[in-house]
């Protein structure tokens, strides 16, 4: 028998919903939607209404957008139905269903899908690192630009610092389970790095390798020179402020042309069309 198990009873591991998982420790689409919508009225002087989340996996931005007033709508886009179906069943079911008519998924490819031109687009979680080639990264972001009205805006997040660079594992406690970040593996000649996502349980059972990502850490200066080469007008960081008493992000996010050179940092990056 396993460790730590009787006959006939299941393992922590064993019952865990992954996605379930990953919505606790990894998002917080309360905040990322905050900080579209409230960005997004603060640039173009209007509320914001109609909201594209590429790769956007169970949806749940997109849901928490259509909760937000009744005249938003959403359209949540990913190629994996698997989780597709997952968020229909976790996300859009839950919804009152006149906020379950405002939102579509589509099973399709982001650079393919077309589609009435959208008040924003987000891509979050670092989702669109998947593209390593500047120009297939260009190419995703004039089809981005396409979409978008004419005042549109692109939201994105990226990661860095000196951590960021090496291979290592970060280890967070939440209620019941630990979630683990492995960084596996980093290429320094070509920027790619390979990471996974652990839960560790109390009674010694592991989910590994739950979420796998195959990316190229692009750095800010790169992202807003392919965005401005691909036409927005503007593209924007938005750094994080710090916490005076714990020394950590304060989840406040303000433009800035300067950040610290911390050992980690997450940033949002604000493209106008």
């Amino acid at each position: 028998m396993k460790r730590g198990t009787r006959r006939g009873t299941e393992r922590m591991a064993e019952c865990a919903d992954a996605y379930v998982l990953y919505e606790q420790a990894v998002q917080c689409v309360e905040a990322d939607i905050d900080f579209v919508d409230e960005t997004f009225k603060r640039l173009r002087q209007r509320e914001a209404y109609s909201l594209r989340e590429d790769f956007c996996g169970t949806a749940n931005a997109a849901c928490e957008w259509v909760r937000r007033r009744s005249r938003n709508r959403a359209v949540g886009i990913d190629l994996n139905r698997k989780v597709l179906d997952w968020g229909i069943a976790h996300h859009i079911a839950q919804l009152p269903p006149k906020a379950a008519r405002r939102i579509r998924l589509i099973n399709e490819d982001v650079m393919k899908v077309d589609m009435a031109p959208m008040d924003t687009v987000i891509a979050m979680n670092f989702s669109y690192w998947i593209f390593k080639e500047r120009s297939l990264l260009r190419r995703y972001f004039r089809r981005v630009l396409q979409c978008l009205v004419k005042d549109g805006i692109l939201f994105l997040d990226a990661f860095g610092g000196y951590d960021a660079c090496r291979a290592s594992k970060e280890r967070t406690r939440h209620n019941g389970f630990t979630y683990i970040w492995n960084q596996a593996d980093y290429n320094p000649i070509s920027c790619e790095i390979l990471c996974h996502i652990d839960f560790a349980f109390e009674d010694g059972s592991r989910l590994k390798r739950a979420f796998t990502y195959d990316w190229r850490l692009w750095t800010l200066p790169e992202l807003t020179e392919l965005l401005t080469e691909s036409g927005f007008r503007r593209a924007t960081i938005y750094w994080q402020g710090t916490d005076e008493k714990t020394g950590e992000g304060d989840g406040r996010f303000y433009p800035t042309t300067r950040g610290k050179p911390d050992a980690g940092w997450i940033a949002y990056i604000v493209a106008e069309k």
